[in-house]
């Protein structure tokens, strides 16, 4: 994270439950929608981290589910998720 994006953690959580808030129940949201959010620059990519990560916080706090290829990944949190494709957060209704 550069020093423009030091603190943004929590920000990137409000965000992620934010652009959920604003879908349909069953629709999904990927760590890049945050990270554009926050920063629309060209520098969102070095947010992907601390989006994914943040993601990763709140599905440990039973706020999103995270998935791969439609299917639940929360259970191999916090650490053990690779790739970047098929990244979502859900919100539990």
């Amino acid at each position: 994270m550069t020093p423009k994006h030091a603190g943004a953690d929590a920000e990137l959580e409000r965000i992620i439950l934010s652009l959920l808030e604003q879908r349909a129940p069953t629709s999904t949201i990927c760590p890049s929608d945050a990270a554009r959010a926050l920063d629309t620059a060209d520098d969102w990519r070095d947010l992907m981290g601390p989006a994914r990560a943040a993601a990763q916080r709140l599905a440990k706090a039973g706020e999103v589910e995270i998935t791969q290829a439609e299917r639940s990944s929360t259970s191999r949190l916090p650490g053990d998720l690779s790739g970047s494709v098929g990244r979502a957060a859900r919100r539990y209704e």
